[in-house]
């Protein structure tokens, strides 16, 4: 996992915050278990976790704000579930004035995601290429309504499915997974606001 390799070579010494996805989400749930397996024996341990209603940037800000007090000083880094979290935790952590930073991870590479990366209040989101998972979806939406048989690489559950390896996403290599993609452009992420940074970080 990203985040923990991040924390081992920066050598911190603190816990993280988990502030998954909402708990009515299958997916959320997929998500928290990966990433309770990844954490588990990296000598990091869990502080507090939240399942956020809804997703809700704002419920999830307002609950980092809550841990801010609880654990002072002692929050190395903020595992959040996507990027809309990753905002609100990091609202949060900006309101306190908290310096340095936690490192704060994310997922889905949203635009507001990238720009945070590049600002560095973000370290890092995962890329999950949509144009793969949206014309896969497509050819399996053709077959079922053939009535021809889905297979797919594996079986999840019973169910045929197609892996894929997601990216995770840094200041290094954002032109070389997003922007390359053609996810989104330079022009998009390097609005005025983040031109400087965009140009510190080479990304042209």
């Amino acid at each position: 996992m990203a985040l923990v390799d991040r924390l081992t070579r920066a050598g911190a010494h603190g816990g993280i915050l988990m502030v998954n996805g909402s708990p009515t989400d299958n997916n959320a749930g997929q998500f928290k278990r990966g990433a309770l397996a990844s954490i588990a024996g990296s000598g990091f341990p869990i502080l507090a976790s939240f399942d956020t209603p809804d997703w809700s940037p704002d419920k999830a800000q307002d609950w980092v704000a809550g841990q801010l007090i609880r654990y002072p000083g002692q929050i190395v880094a903020v595992y959040a579930a996507n990027d809309g979290i990753a905002g609100g935790a990091i609202a949060a952590l900006r309101a306190a004035n908290v310096s340095p930073l936690p490192i704060v991870t994310g997922q889905d590479a949203e635009l507001a995601g990238i720009q945070r990366i590049v600002s560095g209040d973000q370290y890092m989101t995962v890329f999950k290429p949509i144009r793969f998972q949206a014309g896969l979806a497509a050819e399996v939406a053709v077959k079922l309504i053939k009535g021809e048989a889905v297979i797919g690489q594996t079986t999840v559950g019973g169910v045929p499915a197609t892996l894929f390896n997601p990216v995770a996403v840094t200041i290094d290599n954002i032109v070389a997974s997003v922007v390359a993609d053609g996810s989104f452009t330079v022009a998009q992420i390097c609005t005025p606001e983040y031109a400087a940074a965009c140009t510190a970080a080479g990304i042209r």
